[in-house]
């Protein structure tokens, strides 16, 4: 089983490495939110995601399904693949150039997170961070949050989120 330095080792931009021990770091934005005098967020290349949805579509021998937009109150875009195992849910994180499958299509999540499979390089090779469900399952205090607003701080606060998973893929309002 990777580790959470393992796997933020493997993440350059995001992560850094506290005495000697990679750290994955999450960025400002992760939660969706922003105070009213902070900068607005940046928000993900959905041009360069699509790209990447249609070719992995293309390698899993697959289709490409339905996509939908991120709308509040959800973190992220959604899209689906299908192939000979089934229907794949692809997460893209709005602001961050974050990717995660899902075992289907929710508004949150708090788990239902799978391994990607075999066919998500196209979305490394468009700068997307293919994220792993053991990293999407590890606990905040694993993880850099020094670059969170207190917006942010205070929505995880409110809603309780325990996991990067959680603060990620969230649907909070």
């Amino acid at each position: 089983m990777e580790t959470v330095s393992e796997v933020a080792s493997q993440r350059a931009p995001e992560a850094r490495c506290s005495e000697g021990i990679a750290v994955f770091q999450l960025g400002r934005g992760a939660t969706g939110f922003r105070g009213a005098k902070d900068d607005p967020l940046p928000e993900t290349d959905l041009q360069a995601f699509r790209a990447a949805w249609h070719t992995a579509a293309r390698i899993a021998d697959g289709r490409v399904g339905e996509f939908v937009p991120q709308m509040y109150p959800r973190s992220f875009h959604t899209a689906t693949v299908a192939d000979r195992s089934g229907t794949h849910a692809v997460l893209c994180h709005a602001h961050l150039p974050l990717v995660a499958f899902a075992t289907d299509r929710q508004s949150g999540y708090v788990d239902g997170f799978r391994a990607p499979p075999i066919w998500s390089n196209p979305f490394t090779d468009a700068g997307f961070t293919v994220m792993s469900v053991h990293l999407l399952n590890s606990p905040l205090s694993q993880v850099d949050t020094s670059d969170l607003r207190p917006a942010e701080w205070a929505q995880i606060r409110s809603w309780r989120a325990t996991t990067l998973g959680e603060v990620l893929f969230n649907s909070w309002d």
